[in-house]
């Protein structure tokens, strides 16, 4: 079965954007970004809220600019051809290989898992991820964690009610100091 994962760029304090909307303090080095582009190649599909959506459509036309870096002109071109599915109630359409979701996040990862395919089910977006945690949904919490204090701002994990426990899989640290964290949920 295709394992669900949330992957996102975190401050210390845990959050994903600070109180103001900016997340520039996300922006990787070389060596994270060609971490996180062998990330993206396990994936098998993307779920995405409205607005992580719209911030990566960036990578819809990035490989249209021949003056961009080898690493980031790949990234683009895994990036395109991904699968995506879109949770939107304002959008009525998307552009690139992506699709509208037709049901709700449960109905939608339980047909992707039922389906056969390679690669991870990708959440994207604290929202999204959100509701997926609240529904027992996430199997991975994989976080890019950087050394700053944010504040405040939309949270990385999820608010739940109840306790979860989280096996750790894997651990690294880049020469720029931001340590990955890959937590597996303990069923």
């Amino acid at each position: 079965m295709r394992s669900v994962t949330y992957s996102m760029g975190v401050s210390l304090d845990g959050y994903i954007v600070g109180p103001d909307g900016d997340f520039n303090w996300t922006a990787p080095d070389e060596e994270v970004f060609r971490f996180a582009t062998d990330e993206v190649r396990k994936v098998g599909v993307h779920l995405l809220g409205r607005r992580l959506y719209e911030t990566m459509l960036y990578w819809e036309t990035a490989d249209q600019n021949p003056s961009l870096k080898f690493s980031t002109l790949e990234f683009a071109a895994i990036w395109k051809p991904l699968p995506k599915v879109v949770f939107s109630t304002t959008l009525s359409a998307v552009q690139g290989n992506a699709r509208l979701a037709s049901g709700g996040l449960a109905e939608e990862i339980e047909r992707l898992r039922a389906e056969p395919g390679e690669g991870d089910i990708a959440i994207g977006g604290a929202t999204l991820a959100a509701e997926a945690a609240a529904l027992g949904l996430i199997d991975e919490y994989r976080a890019r964690v950087y050394p700053v204090l944010v504040g405040g701002g939309i949270s990385f994990f999820p608010q739940r009610e109840h306790r979860v426990d989280l096996e750790l899989v894997e651990t690294r640290t880049f020469d720029s100091r931001v340590v990955y964290l890959r937590y597996r949920v303990a069923r």
